[in-house]
């Protein structure tokens, strides 16, 4: 789209712009970038340095350390105010990821406390299950990678000092999934290559190799690591209110701070409930009239919601029924005419990798930029190894509202359609780098636009349901600022999320655990949709009659993954 062109020479005198110097920039950052981080390259699509591996040493962040110093000195010679408001953004972003990392590496330290940062699951996982390239070409660089694994493990070994037992325990769960990668499926894979007779025997030797470095990590944590981890004085999971805000603002890069979109979503909380009431109310006489209502109005909502609740898919059903919904919201997005969606863009569901399970039970696994025709996965995690118990309170808290709109979020026009943009951005930057509250809060915002829009019939089930969900990623943001901030307990944690979010108990204790493993990225999903739904209402307020909501969602997806206040700013400057 010409309006997010970064170049304006002027062509007529033959003289170049700093816009002209600043692409030649960028370019040549990323092709220094993917050297360094080989395997990141690979997720973006990117596969010339597929036999490569980095091994996070030491010297690995002496090299990092020395790549920022680097590309500061040369993103520092340009000046963000001589640059076109297109590349003046990616000239922020970029800045915000060489501090970010340096950040990382001597502030965060993940690398030291935090032992499911070592896993090899992931990168090994797209290169066997790729579509990029025939099965020959990508199994001989996964040959070539292989040889790196025991290594990585040796060095992980080394780094690990005071880890958390949260974080461990989700190291062993892990990278025992990872494992499972590098047996019969991947030696019938082998078999079935035209690799030499010599090629083919290495290729069984490394994958052997691998199978028990993994293990051997996971071993080692599990029985010399993690008995030392129940006495006083360990590390605990709790990041801390200094660390936590500059997290927030590497990660978020919102024009809030992470106390003012706290104090926000303790009001919408509020709001909310207050919308609760008057439907619960509404649909008290259709549902429970035999029953009185409780004077007490959380408690009058809860039972409410537990009745609607009764409705869900059946256990052995659930990834069934998120595959048949997908075409219902295509179609609804089509005939009202909210969003162009590419049909040559294929979507597939799919059970969620062992090696990615622990953390979120749905998930989007989409191609990167430099593959932009690649397949996007829609994760749905399992249910086999619930007890009936268990599973019984997962599918109420998905039932058959809530799946529909976990759905918009994670599939249509949510993330799927989301990232299929951004793949199309001509800004790498912005597709590479991109920003996880923009990318989280257009989820959330689409939610809210597709039932606005009349998804549901307009039925108060719907929106009733709708609000329970909205509430959840209000809650997020006062769950993870409580936890990591001010040192909110779990009993009171599973409080705010059960009785003051009408949450079932085992998606609460599932949110506990997965805020105990990360930090910040739970804000994302408010701060991302408080930002866009506000910026798409004071439009609709200044353009009246002439505003279209289609042409505003493809104009703001145009600018790829950046930030919403960056994303804000374009769009403004363009309406100027």
């Amino acid at each position: 789209m010409a309006s997010c062109g970064n170049s304006n020479t002027d062509h007529s005198l033959g003289v170049p712009t700093p816009n002209d110097a600043f692409n030649l920039m960028k370019s040549n950052f990323f092709d220094e970038l993917w050297k360094l981080y080989p395997a990141w390259a690979s997720s973006q699509g990117y596969h010339y340095n597929d036999s490569l591996f980095a091994i996070a040493d030491a010297d690995f962040r002496q090299r990092e350390a020395e790549f920022v110093k680097n590309w500061q000195h040369k993103l520092w010679q340009f000046k963000p105010e001589e640059l076109s408001p297109a590349d003046r953004t990616d000239w922020l972003m970029l800045d915000n990821q060489l501090k970010a990392t340096l950040f990382y590496a001597n502030e965060y330290k993940g690398y030291e406390w935090d032992p499911s940062s070592y896993n090899v699951g992931s990168t090994f996982g797209e290169m066997i299950n790729g579509t990029y390239a025939p099965l020959n070409e990508r199994m001989k660089y996964i040959l070539q990678r292989l040889a790196f694994v025991p290594a990585y493990y040796e060095n992980a070994r080394k780094q690990i000092k005071n880890p958390t037992l949260e974080h461990t325990d989700l190291a062993i769960s892990q990278n025992r999934g990872s494992a499972g990668l590098f047996g019969k499926d991947l030696q019938d894979s082998v078999a079935k290559t035209n690799l030499s007779s010599a090629d083919k025997k290495l290729f069984n030797e490394r994958i052997a190799a691998a199978a028990a470095a993994i293990n051997g990590y996971a071993d080692w944590l599990e029985k010399e690591v993690k008995p030392g981890l129940t006495k006083d004085g360990v590390k605990s999971f709790r990041l801390g209110k200094d660390l936590f805000e500059k997290k927030f603002d590497f990660e978020i890069q919102s024009h809030y701070t992470a106390a003012e979109i706290y104090d926000i979503a303790i009001k919408h909380k509020k709001e909310l409930h207050g919308e609760m009431y008057k439907l619960t109310t509404q649909l008290w006489p259709k549902y429970l009239a035999k029953e009185t209502m409780p004077k007490d109005t959380l408690s009058a909502i809860r039972k409410m919601i537990d009745k609607l609740s009764d409705k869900h898919s059946k256990r052995e059903d659930f990834q069934k029924d998120i595959e048949a919904q997908i075409p219902a919201l295509a179609k609804f997005v089509k005939d009202k005419n909210l969003l162009y969606l590419d049909p040559s863009k294929p979507l597939e569901v799919r059970k969620e990798p062992d090696y990615m399970a622990g953390v979120a039970g749905a998930s989007i696994s989409a191609p990167g930029p430099y593959d932009k025709d690649g397949k996007t996965f829609y994760n749905v995690g399992s249910l086999a190894a619930y007890t009936p118990e268990r599973a019984e309170s997962y599918l109420r808290e998905y039932n058959h509202y809530i799946l529909q709109i976990l759905n918009i979020h994670e599939a249509i026009p949510g993330h799927y359609a989301q990232l299929v943009y951004s793949n199309q951005s001509p800004s790498l930057v912005k597709s590479i780098l991109g920003n996880g509250a923009m990318v989280e809060g257009w989820a959330v915002y689409t939610e809210r636009m597709m039932i606005e829009s009349g998804y549901g019939a307009n039925e108060p089930e719907m929106w009733l349901m709708y609000y329970k969900w909205n509430l959840r990623a209000t809650c997020n943001t006062i769950l993870d600022v409580g936890i990591h901030c001010n040192n909110l307990s779990e009993a009171d944690a599973l409080d705010l999320m059960t009785r003051q979010a009408f949450q079932q108990e085992a998606e609460a204790k599932g949110k506990w655990r997965r805020a105990t493993l990360t930090q910040v990225q739970l804000c994302s999903y408010f701060t991302g949709y408080t930002e866009i739904y506000e910026f798409r209402n004071i439009l609709k307020q200044k353009q009246g009659d002439k505003f279209d909501l289609k042409a505003f969602h493809e104009k703001f997806l145009s600018y790829g993954s950046a930030p919403v206040k960056y994303v804000r700013e374009l769009m403004e400057k363009e309406m100027e």
